[in-house]
């Protein structure tokens, strides 16, 4: 079978973590610059479907394409190691240290920034024809995106604040089931069906992913959007950074870490007598 059950993959979890922390810097920064890159390429789609067919449902059931092409290629996301990183940690892997996560985070940060601001630069070209004419509809729509999470969270004060968080914490909850989900199967049809079910759930409700909003932001204030660079670092950016880490730790990483890795047959020498073993603490 391609499916692959919770106490099977919890110890996958940890060794992808490892993987993350031990990476060296060019590849770390490669990786996540083609992850930032496709990722802002999927919400450019996801927006021009929404304006073309009046119709947001749909742009949100095709957004999940970049998600499942960056991983399957093996790109990284910062909401992803955020979650998976501090795992090998936790699990006491040996030369990992919350230094190595740090590192991790910091590198993952400047590769998704800097791919999503070049498809960004890009897409901000194509839609007005090289900056000679007025954006289009679709640019049009990505400037007014922008005001809205911006100018919009300002405007409620410390409840902006407040809910602009709550969704950054929520959207992680989904992005990390998504990167957890895709080892539950060994078949590419598997991990595409399961990464693409949580990330639909996270577009379709409007919740904040850091590296969505790295494209959707910068090509905004790009194409005419009445917010300016500050807007978009103190009333979105920052605090969606902070509150996908918080996800992605409190959510998928703790609680499958804390219910399968410590009964884990990988972990334990395998089931013995038809139960999983418990590990000695």
């Amino acid at each position: 079978m391609s499916y692959v059950t919770p106490q099977e993959f919890a110890t996958k979890m940890i060794d992808a973590g490892e993987s993350k922390i031990f990476m060296s810097t060019k590849d770390t920064l490669i990786r996540a610059y083609m992850a930032g890159a496709i990722l802002a390429l999927a919400a450019g789609f996801a927006v021009t479907i929404a304006v073309n067919t009046g119709n947001f449902l749909v742009a949100a059931l095709l957004f999940p394409v970049g998600f499942s092409m960056l991983y399957l290629l093996g790109f990284d996301l910062l909401t992803g190691v955020f979650t998976l990183a501090p795992l090998a940690v936790i699990a006491k892997r040996p030369g990992c240290t919350w230094g190595g996560v740090m590192r991790n985070w910091g590198l993952v940060f400047i590769g998704n920034f800097a791919g999503a601001m070049t498809t960004a630069v890009f897409m901000a070209i194509t839609f007005t024809m090289g900056f000679s004419q007025e954006p289009n509809a679709v640019g049009q729509k990505i400037g007014h995106i922008g005001e809205a999470r911006t100018l919009g969270y300002a405007a409620a004060g410390f409840a902006g604040m407040l809910t602009l968080f709550i969704r950054a914490v929520m959207c992680n909850w989904m992005v990390s089931t998504g990167v957890v989900a895709a080892m539950m199967s060994t078949s590419v049809s598997g991990k595409v069906i399961a990464m693409w079910m949580p990330i639909l759930v996270f577009f379709y409700l409007g919740f904040e992913h850091s590296i969505v909003n790295m494209f959707l932001f910068p090509s905004g204030i790009m194409l005419g959007g009445k917010f300016t660079w500050a807007d978009y670092f103190l009333w979105n950016e920052i605090p969606t950074v902070v509150g996908n880490l918080v996800g992605g730790l409190t959510f998928v990483g703790a609680m499958i870490y804390s219910t399968h890795y410590k009964t884990s047959p990988a972990r334990n020498g395998g089931y013995q007598g038809g139960k999983v073993p418990v590990a000695a603490e």
